[in-house]
Order: C-alpha cells, then structure tokens, then sequence
C-alpha cells in the first residue's frame, strides 16, 4: 500500500543545485506556513522526517500537521512517527541486537517466511569500544596488553560480530581499538546533511547507549533507544514518540579562564535536574553558545541522561562548519551541508536574536558564574564545588546511607590502615583516592580538557611531584587522534610519569571495566571498612558501577582527576591546602599548577590539525590486524553452538504463532523485590565483573570454566542463561525485604533467603507471576536492553513504580513487561504495601494508552495504578508479546 501512494508534499521538492538535476531536498520553506520558522531547530527536523517520509500510512498527513501545530500540540500528548537517518550502536548493546536478528531470521523461516527480511533498512554502525578492561596500567605496554586480553576473552563475540557485518546489509562494524563510540561518531561517522538516493536531508540517528545525545552537539539530532527498539528502527519501523515540550535553555557570559567544560556541563546537569526535562528536548541558545567549541558543546550534550532530558540540542552554526573542516571532511560536503542547511533556514547564527524560535520555557545560565566543580559520591547530579570537597565527603561519612551517605560512626571517621606496596609502606584512609581514571566519551573527545591535564601533568612533574604507585592510574582515549595530539604537543611524556599510560581506546573505568586493584589495597580498604574512592572523568558513577571496592566516586574534569591522583586524597581543600610538598620540602598548591583557558587553546590551535583526524580515519576499519584476520561464518542463518557460553539463541520466540492471544490479567502475583528510589539499570542488570558466588558464577563453572574465564556481564549479553543469572545481581542493590545491600530476595511461601535467580526459578516452578515494587526514576543509568529481557526471562510480569526513566519504560514495553505507575501522591508506603500481598492486576479489553486499572491485593485492599502504554503503538507491541514478536509476525506475512 505505501509504496502506491504519493508523497502529498513532492511540489516543495527541489534542487540544490541546478547543475546537479539528481540530487533534490524537500524545502520546508516552501511550504508557505508562518508557524515554521517559529518552531524549535529540533522540531524542524522532525518536521522534515515527516514530510520526506509522508505515505499516508506509516507516515501521514495529519502527523505534518501535528509537527507543525507543535506551539498547541507539545502539551497535548500527541503522537507522532520519526524515521531516524541511522542508527548507532556499541558491543555490549549490539550483541544482543545481532543475536536478536539472528533468532528472528529462524523464527521467520520457521512461520514460512523470507528470512533475509530480518534486514537493516538503514544505515547501522556499530562501534566496539566496551570489551577492553584495565588489567594492566602505568607501564608502556599497557595498551597492547589490555588489547590482546580483550582480544583473547572476546574471540568468540568478535567473530559472531564479524559474521554480522557479512549477514547483514547496511551494517558497518568499527574494530576494537578504535575509540570510543560516541567520539567516533563525532568525528567520523556523523554526516551533518545526509546526500542518499538523490536527497538531501538532515543527519538523525538513534543508538542504544544513553549518551548518543553526544552527537546533538555538532548539530545532529539523536539520542539513546533501548536496543529492542533499535532493532525495530532498524528493520524500517518509525520510532513513535510523543512531541516532546522543548526547554530553551540560554546561555550568556563568558566562563572563567580557569574554567573547564567539564565545569559547565556539571553545572548543567544539577540545573536543569532542578528545573525537570525528564522526556523533553532542551535546545541551547545565546551568545553565550557562540563562546563553546563543538567540543564543549558535544560535553554538554553527553551528559544528557544525566540531567533526564531526550535531547540536548545545539543547531548547525559556523563553528560546527569549523569543526567540521578540522576533523577532516571534505571542502565539497562542507559546501552541501552550509547550502542545504540555509536553504530549510536550519542554519543558526546564535548572535541573532530574531532566529531565537518559540520555546515551551526558557531556562538560563551565565557562563561567568560558573566555579570549578565535582560531582558525587553516587550520582552525577549531585555537584559539589571543588572548594567544598573536603567538607562534603566529611559530612557524607557522618550522614545516613543514602546518595550523600554513608553512615560511618564518628569514632570512625579518623580511621586509617598501613599496608605493603612494592616494598614500601603506605597509609589508606576514608576518602583516599585508589582509582584516577582519565577515561570516558564525555571528556577524552575534548581536546581543550585533554591537553589541560597534559599541562598540568607537565607543571607538576616539573615542580617534582608524582602519584602514589598504588593509585591505579589510567588514560583511555577516545579515538586514536587524543593521543597523536597528546604526543606531538609533548604531553603525553608528563602524563606518563604520572602514571597516566594509554592502557586502551574504550570506555573502560567509566562502565566498571577498571580492572583489579592492587590486592593489598583492597586488604586495606577491606580490613578498615574504608569508603575508598574514585575519581574519574566519566559521566557515571552510580553505587557498584566504577569498582566494588570504591563506594565514593566523583566526576571530575581531566585536569582534576590528576590533582586528586596527586593528593592522594579527596579530603583536601585546594584553597588553603598544598596539593603536595616536593622532595625539596616547598609546598605546591594547585593553582601553581593549573594551566589557563588561553594556554591550553594556543597548544589546541597549534597541534590538533585535520592531516591527524584524516590519518586515523582512513584505516579505522582496517589498521586491527587481530580483527582482519578473524575468520567468521559467512551463512545467512547463523549455525549456534550448543557448547558456547558467549552466543546463545535466546528463547524469546519459541513457540511463537501468528496467531494472536488477548492478553490476560495478572493473578495472584508475588513480589519478587520491593525497591526504593532511583534504582538503575546498573543495579538490574550489572556490566562488571561476574562475582564468584553468583549464580552466574556457578552456572559458568557447571559449563567447565574457571573465574579467570568468567569476563564480564557487558561481554556476555549474547548468552540469555547468563544474563537472566546476572539480573538484579548487583553487590549495592538495596532490598526493602532484606533492608540490606544485596543480590538477594526472600522467597515468600518458605521465607529462604536466596540470590534472586533462584528465588525466581523457584517461583516459575510453581507457575506463579512475579512483580516489582520500585520509587522514582526506575530504570535510571545506561540504555540496557538486558535490563527488561532479564526480568522477563525471571517471569516479571509488571514492575510498580512512582516513576520510570524513559528509555528503560520503552525497553519494558518492548518485551511485553508492563509498566504501571502510581497515580500522583501515591507510594508504596502512602498505600500501606508491604510486598508480602499477592497481587491481581486487571487488565480490561480495550485497552487505550496510559489507562488507569485496578490492582486487587489478597488483603482485600484495591488501588488504582496508571498503564504505562503512552501510544497507541506501544499497545500493538504489548498485544504481539513485545515489538520484536511483533516485527516476526509482520515479516512472516505473505
């Protein structure tokens, strides 16, 4: 039917350039509305997707109208189709997506149909950058040690990836020891202006890792799906979303010549989680945006999740052309993109009030104002001042457990332990930092905050200062050229006598892939119970995320990860106190060692040239020896290995029919585990390491490996009898039931306290529906698929909640989990749970998006719930059993 039908819209289609007849755009100024030019940037693009799209089927009329009447229709709850340009995608997450895909190909063939229609449509990149671990540091073959290990741990999923890129149309794969993929993206992968199938229209993307907002900082709309939803958008199918409010966020001033970005976007992150942007666009504008590089700008971008918004939109300007030309693209795309752009009046001049559109709120910050800044212990929201640091963490120590608690009893609070380390004696403390991690897309794709801690590397070494050696120091780049201009602007030396080696191109420390520590420092910090802690450049730093031996971690610019590598110690006030004292007895404070805004941009300006973005990105795809040389299968259906333990065909669709079955209320339901607030996806389903008394552990070990052979949760998201193992296993996860920390739950009808797998399996013996009880902002953190697959596979059939983060909702509803919110002022305590009820949820015919149904407890207690189904499409999902029985069933169709 679409295929018939003709775009009502092809009488805006035009040329470019009249000397190039074959290639056309849809001008959106030409469609004579007045309401157009005052719509958010961000909008326009969706704009432009509609009409571009426009079959009257999946794509209608009425959704171009709706886009355009976004002035009346952002508060009223309108759904509308997005056709992203491309979709991105990391390891951890696309594993999982290939896996699916391959599952989807049997499940068709066996409904009778074509299984080469489990197809990317669309452009699909996928990066893998979340393998490789800290196992080695500080030495110069840090590197190549830490590459061959992941090589040699990841052998298997590599060549299962490698197989992909071969099955599949339109999937590129980038091979380790690349970057990181946000930072790839950023300076390769984005096209600005797409120039395909003779058009031109705007780059968009979706990706399934939460900071794919990165990209908004160049100008390019896109932000994180979970990897189910992916997969659909991958297949063809339109994202439907919500026209979403957009906050006009103001930017004004000049930022501190002592200032990082880092600063700003911290900043950032705390304002707007005070202002509330959960499911909105923020779009950036003023003067003030005009004084960020893109680099800058794409910081600000990256943190987005942090802060709860969709997208953190920065419209194409001159110095995202600027950019551009640095990093290398050609001069004639630079051409297209500035004429495109101009032409659908998508080219921002931030100097120009009268371009300022209409915002649903505007919300301001003044540069000036900013001040150098952490965040932490447990969430990036919680900025602390760095002159604040000391007495901070001093009354985090003395504070109830809790996101700026931890309950030491003051007696305590001077405890220390002395300890051997390489023949010398030491001294652990509460606040002693064990982990210095300069790591993370947020801040290693900046070249100003980068070569500002190569500075101050350089400042310190000269002034005879160092880092204790059992810090575990490490220095992750984001791509290949962070450390082609840290060598040529002769930094890279400095950094390295820190400690500060390369030890792999990869999110590493920021995701919990930080290696070991030292063993007797974890004697140390185990014996005197220590809050020991973290400093990194990251954007996450959540309980049990960066290392379980390190429960303070705080976010931090570059140049402050070594200050406090230095030091020793997050007890310190910069101010007034000497970061060292030299081997000459002269106390060094920081500011005698913090390089200035305009030293750091005439090295920038100096040493970060295009010739090095070209070199790089010329061989990305081909520079891997060990990845070239992979061999891999090269059949359209995969052939699985009963004996593997890395790639498992997952049983999400056995037993899958054509036909359609009503759903069903919940009857007499337990609750699995009764959760507090703010429980991410971290604590659902963990990335790091497998601990040994798990029951992944022990079912890794019924398969014949030992813990060496364990890797992580991240790298085995291809193996479901794993990861449903490793669902709610994290060490921090806080069970109302237990009122502990602990990867446990209580199996109601025997009162056995179990790891929570088997009080699950225990459950599903008897037949029996499971719940989850849970506060605000469930779902928070990283985009997991495996966060809802696992709790699935555990037979959860709904989770309560007080709130939901949008991209884990969306991944609940894509494998038919229900999500059910409380009605407002309602809470698990205000009704009285306790979680030990059996719970009956009735689910009536028919249902419509975000319906209130009826919850009936044993007790004879009944309370009223909201249906988390925001459109009408994600009840069509919910019907199928999940968006990806959904797509089998339509791709089975004759």
């Amino acid at each position: 039917m679409s295929a018939t039908v003709k775009n009502p819209f092809e009488h805006i289609v035009e040329h470019l350039d009249p000397d190039q007849p074959d290639q056309q755009f849809y001008n959106l100024t030409k469609l004579g509305d007045p309401r157009y030019d005052r719509l958010p940037f961000s909008i326009r693009v969706l704009l432009e997707s509609a009409v571009r799209n426009c079959d009257e089927f999946l794509v209608k009329s009425s959704d171009v109208e709706s886009i355009l009447n976004w002035k009346e229709t952002q508060t009223q709850t309108v759904e509308v189709p997005f056709r992203p340009a491309r979709v991105i995608l990391q390891d951890f997450t696309g594993v999982p997506a290939v896996v699916d895909f391959a599952a989807m190909r049997d499940a068709v063939m066996k409904l009778g149909g074509d299984p080469e229609k489990i197809n990317p449509v669309c452009p699909a990149d996928l990066v893998i950058d979340h393998s490789i671990q800290v196992d080695f540091n500080r030495k110069s073959d840090s590197v190549q040690k830490n590459q061959d290990l992941e090589f040699d741990r990841n052998k298997e999923r590599f060549q299962f990836l490698k197989w992909g890129s071969k099955a599949f149309r339109n999937m590129r794969i980038i091979p380790p020891g690349s970057g990181i993929v946000h930072q790839v993206n950023l300076e390769y992968l984005a096209r600005v202006v797409f120039k395909y199938e003779g058009f031109f229209y705007p780059d968009s993307l979706v990706g399934t890792d939460s900071h794919t907002t990165m990209i908004d900082g160049l100008g390019v709309l896109g932000w994180g799906v979970g990897g189910i939803e992916a997969e659909a958008v991958m297949l063809g199918q339109p994202i439907s979303m919500v026209l979403p409010e957009v906050v006009g966020y103001k930017l004004s001033g000049t930022p501190d010549t002592f200032i990082t970005s880092t600063d700003i976007v911290l900043t950032v992150t705390k304002h707007l989680r005070q202002v509330g942007v959960v499911g909105k666009f923020v779009e950036f504008f003023g003067p003030g945006v005009a004084q960020l590089s893109i680099a800058d700008r794409a910081t600000i971008a990256n943190m987005c999740p942090e802060y709860g918004a969709t997208a953190a939109f920065f419209p194409v300007d001159d110095v995202s052309i600027q950019y551009l030309e640095q990093t290398g693209r050609e001069a004639e795309k630079l051409a297209y993109i500035t004429k495109y752009l101009k032409a659908v009046s998508m080219f921002r001049d931030y100097n120009n009030v009268s371009q300022d559109p209409d915002f649903t709120q505007v919300v301001e910050l003044d540069l000036s104002a900013v001040v150098p800044c952490c965040s932490g212990p447990k969430r990036p929201q919680d900025r602390i001042p760095v002159s604040d640091m000391k007495t901070d963490f001093e009354s985090c120590l003395a504070a109830k457990t809790g996101f700026k608690g931890f309950q030491v009893s003051p007696d305590r609070h001077s405890s220390s332990v002395p300890f051997q380390f390489n023949e010398k004696e030491f001294t652990l403390s509460h606040g002693s930092v064990v982990i210095a991690a300069i790591t993370s897309c947020t801040n290693t794709s900046n070249p100003s905050v980068m070569l500002g801690a190569g500075l101050l590397a350089k400042k310190a070494v000269e002034c005879g200062l160092s880092v204790k050696p059992y810090i575990k120091t490490s220095l992750s780049p984001g791509s290949g050229v962070v450390t082609y201009y840290l060598k040529e602007s002769g930094v890279m030396d400095y950094l390295s006598k820190l400690g500060f080696e390369v030890v792999g191109y990869g999110c590493m420390t920021c995701i919990g892939n930080s290696g070991p520590l030292p063993e007797p420092v974890v004697e140390a910090i185990t014996q005197g119970d220590l809050v020991a802690a973290g400093i990194l450049s990251g954007n996450r730093n959540f309980e049990g995320r960066v290392h379980p031996n390190t429960r303070a971690n705080y976010l931090a610019s570059p140049p402050l990860v070594i200050a406090y590598a230095i030091a020793g110690t997050v007890r310190i006030d910069f101010d007034k106190e000497p970061i060292a004292v030299n081997s000459e007895g002269k106390e060094i404070f920081l500011r005698d060692i913090w390089p200035t805004r305009e030293e750091i941009q005439a090295v920038e300006r100096m040493f970060v040239i295009p010739s090095m973005f070209k070199e790089v990105y010329e061989k990305i795809e081909k520079v891997n020896e060990r990845w070239n040389s992979l061999i891999a299968p090269s059949d359209k259906l995969y052939t699985w290995d009963s004996k593997s333990t890395y790639i498992k065909s997952p049983p999400f669709f056995d037993g899958l029919t054509m036909q359609l079955h009503p759903p069903k209320s919940i009857q007499d339901a337990f609750v699995l585990l009764n959760l507090g607030d703010s429980v991410t996806t971290d604590h659902i389903s963990p990335a790091g390491n497998i601990a040994r008394n798990s029951s992944a552990a022990r079912h890794l070990t019924s398969r014949g490996l030992t813990p060496r052979d364990y890797n992580s949760y991240g790298s085995r998201r291809g193996n479901d009898a794993v990861m449903a193992r490793g669902t709610f296993a994290n060490i921090r996860l806080f069970n109302k039931f237990l009122n502990k920390q602990a990867p446990q739950t209580i199996h109601l009808p025997t009162g056995d306290t179990l790891d929570v797998f088997d009080a699950a399996e225990r459950y599903q013996q008897s037949g029996v529906p499971l719940l989850v009880l849970a506060g605000k902002e469930y779902g928070s953190g990283s985009s997991r698929d495996w966060a809802a697959k696992g709790p699935f596979l555990l037979g959860i059939k709904a989770v309560i909640a007080e709130s939901y983060e949008r991209i884990h909702r969306s991944n609940l509803v894509g494998m038919g989990v229900i999500p059910l919110e409380y009605l407002a002022g309602d809470t698990a305590d205000s009704l009285g749970l306790t979680g030990r009820e059996r719970y009956t949820i009735i689910i009536p015919e028919p249902l419509t998006p975000r319906m209130i149904v009826d919850v009936k407890l044993d007790t004879g207690k009944t309370f009223q719930v909201r249906m988390r189904f925001d459109t009408d499409v994600e009840l069509t999902y919910f019907h199928h059993g999940g968006i990806l029985n959904y797509m089998i069933r339509k791709m089975s169709e004759n």
